[in-house]
């Protein structure tokens, strides 16, 4: 294994000769997916005319099922087969692993006649067409012996036990310094449970060649979808080739199979021809995970020069009875503000819901809602500007471990927001400033996200014509991984940008861990980075070593790679040329990337600062967004145009999250209230006018060779906490449930006689 010592030295992408690194290149696949020609799993190619699958599902959240009858369906013209658990073929229980080096355990559909959650599927029907699937499906007969079932979150927190495995985090005595401190806030604040809502629904083409399944699927890591199959379906992984070339958003909700997966391989089997299978919108709802509600209290103690004594961050939070899942909307906080004294937790009640899991920042995007609400909170008690209650605050080296910071700018990052937002002209006395009927305030919030570094490969390979071709059992969720890829690639092997391709989302080629935890594009990177090196290494080698290379006998050591050339000093050839005459078959070399020995001696995490003017109505309550800014430092940035999309798209989810967006549980059925895009309400364009963000120049070579981190989570974190903190501001109404709806605030408007 590598030191962060030997990422330090300058390398190509470092370097950047070419100039490619950074650059907001378009994306590599973007003009596939405008003009429509880019398949996604339900539109790939079937090798044959591939039948339908249709999804049934249950109607009540807990229970057994009593009796189902699929005759009536198995009698409609044009199906094919119709299953429950009594004829579904056999799979492997729930959760065994007879490879334990598998990434994932075994998933069966239609397991037994138990009821776990409403929207769990009970039954399958394919037919020749859609719509007779359809119709068929809905001709299954089900009867159910339902059994009390836990479905109300709030009404069960006398349920809540520690998570397993996890112990609270205690330093110092919070009780004894929050009764000492002049100055608290103890406070509970409530965020709901929510949708991913991707643009592209679960879906899976599926067809079987002997012994051996091809499935293209939407899911967001390659390898965990191809072992989860291979352990259900009691088969080696290696005769399952799983390709995800292309996926219309995942947010996390895709980071796992599902059941179009395990039922579409199944019945192709089974009928010896392709089977699709996509759940529909309604399905996704209940079908796919969530992210969990979230009640969090927080207390807060300080100084009054604003010094935090004490500081207890504790969170509340569920998820499904046989399915464990703890959101960490606590963990942030342990490396966020200086504080002697520090609490921090989870409870987790379990509950008769469909399954909670991660979601764009699973932990920040929660938690950040609620500590720098306190944080604002504390500020005005103390009569202190935000800002400058959080620059006291800031901590040396990281407040739980004592570990040093790779890099951290979280204060620059506010200074510099505050300053190109215009900061100074707000009044820091709430309800203020007026526009008409509107009451106008700003607000601010930190934010803050992990970064990750997990083992990974890549492939790389050049052709005679001078292509190269990089290849990865990586993902692009619509984040631009490819690319990035590309970029990578080009600017290591000093190859043009258009000389270069990207294959990835397949099984067959070297592993990476998929899109997700902002940990993808640094992972997936660093593995192309050395793959390239390596070729870099092997072609020296070729042309040093080749009595009809200009390089032939020269220095290794001084061989340099650009503009599609490679040369030591005034003597250069083509990279096609050398390749074309000394080894015409072509070159392929694969790298690796595995965390290094000593990076857990730092405290590694990307940084921001949010920024929000808001208007409030006040006769109706209404919220609209008047203008937004974010600065971020997240090391180095490999395409200025993706990360932007990537970081603006999480400010613009973050507004959704403080304004409109939520589920509610129906009591009497276990069901979601919202199961569509019409009634769960997400930001549109008209609800974003002004929106803006900039990076810091960073680079953080304790984070891999490139100095590179993730920005797709960090964009979200802390959002939300800033439109809050500015309808408080512009309003006086300060609320702690949200999302923040006209209803509510208008309520508030009222309570406070505005």
């Amino acid at each position: 294994m590598s030191s962060v010592h030997d990422w330090a030295a300058p390398n190509p992408v470092t370097e950047n000769r070419g100039g490619l690194i950074g650059k907001g290149v378009a994306r590599y696949e973007g003009a596939l997916k405008v003009t429509g020609t880019a398949p996604y799993a339900y539109d790939t190619p079937a090798p044959s005319k591939a039948a339908i699958g249709v999804l049934v599902t249950a109607s009540i959240p807990h229970g057994r099922i009593a009796r189902i009858d699929t005759a009536k369906a198995e009698a409609t013209p044009g199906v094919l087969l119709a299953w429950t658990y009594r004829n579904v073929p056999a799979q492997a229980p729930r959760g065994h692993k007879e490879n334990p080096r598998h990434q994932r355990a075994s998933n069966p559909a239609l397991a037994s006649e138990r009821v776990e959650y409403f929207g769990q599927t009970i039954a399958f029907v394919v037919a020749e067409t859609f719509e007779a699937a359809r119709a068929a499906a809905e001709l299954v007969e089900v009867s159910y012996e339902s059994e009390p079932a836990v479905v109300d979150f709030a009404a069960s927190f006398d349920l809540a036990q520690q998570p397993p495995g996890e112990e609270d985090v205690h330093i110092g005595d919070v009780p004894t310094a929050m009764a000492k401190a002049p100055v608290s806030v103890d406070e509970t604040y409530f965020s709901p449970l929510q949708n991913h809502v991707q643009m592209e629904p679960c879906a899976t083409l599926a067809w079987w060649e002997g012994d051996k399944v091809t499935v293209h699927t939407s899911i967001q890591m390659v390898k965990g979808g191809q072992h989860a199959l291979a352990e259900t379906l009691m088969i080696p992984s290696d005769h399952v080739h799983l390709l995800t070339r292309y996926i219309g958003g995942g947010f996390g909700g895709k980071g796992q199979s599902y059941d179009d997966l395990t039922l579409s391989a199944l019945a192709a089997r089974a009928l010896g021809r392709p089977v699709r299978v996509t759940y529909t919108r309604q399905q996704m709802f209940h079908g796919t995970i969530h992210r969990p509600a979230v009640s969090m209290r927080v207390r807060l103690g300080a100084e009054p020069d604003g010094r935090l004594t004490a500081m207890a961050v504790e969170a509340v939070t569920h998820c499904a009875r046989e399915a464990t899942f703890t959101e960490h909307a606590a963990n942030f906080s342990r490396s966020l503000y200086a504080a002697p004294n520090r609490l921090t937790g989870h409870r987790l009640v379990r509950m008769d819901l469909p399954h909670a899991g991660p979601m764009r920042a699973p932990g920040e995007a929660s938690g950040m809602l609620s500590l720098e609400c306190a944080m604002d909170e504390l500020a005005e008690k103390l009569g202190l500007d935000p800002i400058e209650l959080r620059i006291r605050n800031e901590p040396k080296v990281d407040p739980e471990s004592g570990k040093p910071f790779s890099t951290r700018q979280l204060v620059r990052c506010m200074t510099e927001g505050a300053q190109r937002f215009g900061w100074e002209r707000r009044n820091p006395k709430p309800g203020q400033t007026r526009d008409g009927r509107w009451m106008v305030g700003m607000g601010m919030a930190a934010a803050i996200r992990g970064n990750f570094l997990l083992p990974a490969k890549a492939g790389i390979r050049i052709d005679a014509d001078g292509t190269v071709t990089l290849r990865q059992g990586m993902t692009d969720i619509g984040t631009g991984t490819y690319t990035i890829l590309a970029q990578i690639a080009a600017e290591t092997m000093g190859a043009p940008l258009e000389q270069v391709r990207v294959e990835i989302g397949d099984s067959d080629f070297p592993p990476a861990p998929g899109s997700g935890g902002q940990f993808g594009a640094a992972t997936a990177g660093s593995a192309a980075f050395e793959a390239a090196m390596n070729l870099r290494k092997a072609l020296t080698e070729l042309a040093v070593g080749d009595p009809g290379s200009p390089l032939y006998g020269g220095p290794a050591e001084l061989v340099t790679f650009e503009n599609g050339n490679i040369a030591i000093e005034n003597r250069s050839e083509t990279l096609a040329a050398l390749v074309a005459r000394a080894q015409p078959e072509g070159v392929y070399v694969e790298g690796a990337i595995t965390p290094a020995t000593d990076a857990r001696d730092y405290s590694q995490h990307t940084y921001g600062a949010h920024f929000a003017e808001v208007g409030v109505d006040t006769v109706t309550g209404e919220v609209r967004l008047r203008r937004m800014f974010g600065v971020f430092a997240a090391g180095r940035i490999l395409n200025a145009k993706t990360a932007k999309s990537q970081i603006t798209g999480g400010m613009i989810w973050g507004v959704g999250t403080a304004l409109t967006e939520s589920n509610l549980v129906d009591p009497r059925f276990g069901s979601l209230m919202s199961q569509d895009m019409a009634s769960y309400l997400v930001p549109v364009h008209a609800d974003i006018v002004e929106l803006d963000s900039v990076f810091l120049d960073e680079a953080d070579d304790k984070a891999n060779p490139m100095g590179i981190k993730g920005v797709g989570e960090l964009g979200i974190s802390g959002a939300g906490a800033a439109i809050a903190n500015a309808i408080y501001n512009a309003s006086g109404v300060r609320l702690r449930d949200y999302p923040m709806t006209p209803a509510r605030v208008l309520e508030g408007l009222v309570a406070a006689g505005r």
